[in-house]
């Protein structure tokens, strides 16, 4: 009777690590301040949309700031090995606010100036997006490898299924606050919020406590880079876990497809692409929030390869939905409720929460392991070349599915992406015993 409530509590997230004060104001003030940074990040493709009228303009917001971003992650990995890593946090974030800042006087003046001959140029605003997308992603390589400065070992996994509940409440809030006051009150006071957001995850990061280089860390430069990449060549196990995400972000991202896939096979438009992103959200959120086991195992390879075939499992039922629904096999877009295939859009739902449920797991197990397999001396630099793999595998993901759903059919790439990513992951596995075998109880790079 005494031991059922502490087995219950152990299915749920574990807290342990927010009791440390450092990582649990850095926690909060990120997940407030990540808020506001989704709120911007959807207001901006709305301002931009509501200037022009381009889906066009609108991607570009994405595309100009890639190969900046890309520069960046490896760079702020970099800096974070080279110097304090609060100095860099400080100083990154606060370039990140003025970026904020600047949307927000760009939209004052575009509110005032609309249909005079001093209207706002549109370049400012890509501008102002591409120096807060850089800042914040030299932020964000480095507010990962402060995490092992701040905690134990033991509490690395726990934090990391931490994140995930911290992801998934700004992803989930951001772009719904966005919604409510871009229609309500207006651009301005949108980019305004996010700004006095951000305070909170300021507060975090200036409280943090000094977190020198090491006194045998190299000068920042190209050596230094290269020096990082060196590393990764001979970390079997970390190098692993980047191709395993590659794989699974190149033949997995079915997000691309949303849209048609809500115009021409499951139906309802816009609501059913949210009904969809967010279900794959709350498999997110959820698996988060019961993640109390994952301080018991200690088979990282093996927890990482299963939950992406489960990933690539979970894809390829989306793609047999679809499948079904653009050959009749289940029915017709309306036939059950409005212009909405109500089972289809189930069924999808549910294989879209899966994705976003088995993506989690496998992201607590790989960060786990970098963080703990990793020398403190060349966390930075490692973070910031994962940044590079989570940036270009998901933009490689939408051209195979773009190419593939013109050539054959939207059924066809996540159906094939499911079935490769199984396949490749099992091959993975055979080739990299180290991979296979990696226990937390000893971590390898």
């Amino acid at each position: 009777m005494t031991q059922a409530p502490s087995q219950q509590r152990r299915r749920l997230v574990d807290l342990a690590p927010l009791r440390v004060p450092a990582f649990g104001r850095l926690w909060v003030g990120g997940a407030i301040a990540g808020i506001g940074a989704q709120m911007t990040i959807v207001a901006v493709g709305l301002q931009i949309f509501d200037m022009t009228h381009s889906t066009l303009a609108v991607g570009l917001v994405g595309g100009i700031a890639l190969l900046p971003m890309i520069i960046a992650g490896l760079w702020g990995g970099v800096l974070a090995d080279a110097f304090d890593r609060r100095t860099v946090l400080i100083v990154s974030s606060i370039v990140a606010w003025l970026g904020t800042l600047s949307l927000l006087g760009l939209s004052l003046a575009d509110t005032l100036t609309r249909g005079t001959d001093a209207a706002v140029p549109l370049w400012p605003f890509y501008l102002a997006t591409t120096i807060a997308t850089v800042a914040a992603t030299i932020s964000g390589a480095t507010r990962a490898a402060v995490i092992p400065r701040i905690l134990p070992a033991d509490l690395i996994s726990r934090a990391a299924a931490l994140n995930g509940i911290s992801i998934g409440v700004q992803l989930t809030l951001g772009p719904a606050l966005a919604g409510v006051l871009v229609a309500t009150l207006g651009f301005p006071v949108t980019f305004a919020v996010d700004a006095v957001l951000f305070t909170a995850g300021f507060l975090g990061i200036v409280m943090l406590p000094r977190l020198p280089a090491e006194k045998s860390a190299t000068r920042a430069g190209l050596r230094s880079l290269l020096d990082g990449i060196d590393f990764l060549r001979q970390a079997p196990n970390i190098r692993s876990s980047f191709i395993v995400d590659i794989v699974a972000m190149t033949f997995g991202r079915p997000f691309a497809l949303l849209p048609a896939v809500a115009a021409l096979a499951v139906g309802g438009g816009a609501v059913t692409v949210g009904v969809l992103t967010a279900a794959a959200a709350l498999g997110t959120f959820l698996t988060s929030l019961f993640s109390g086991p994952v301080a018991h195992v200690h088979r990282y390879g093996v927890a990482i390869a299963r939950s992406i075939m489960v990933y690539g499992g979970c894809v390829a039922v989306l793609g047999l939905v679809v499948g079904a629904m653009q050959t009749g096999w289940f029915g017709t877009v309306g036939a059950d409720f409005g212009a909405v295939n109500v089972p289809a859009l189930v069924l999808a739902a549910l294989a879209m929460a899966g994705m976003g449920a088995s993506d989690e797991v496998s992201a607590i197990f790989r960060s786990t392991m970098m963080l703990t397999a990793t020398p403190d001396a060349m966390q930075g630099r490692l973070q910031g070349i994962f940044t590079v793999v989570v940036t270009g595998g998901p933009r490689i993901g939408d051209l195979y599915v773009g190419i593939l759903a013109t050539a054959v059919g939207l059924w066809f790439p996540p159906l094939l992406g499911g079935v490769l990513i199984i396949a490749l992951i099992a091959l993975i596995m055979r080739a990299q015993p180290s991979f296979r075998n990696y226990d937390a109880r000893n971590p390898q790079p």
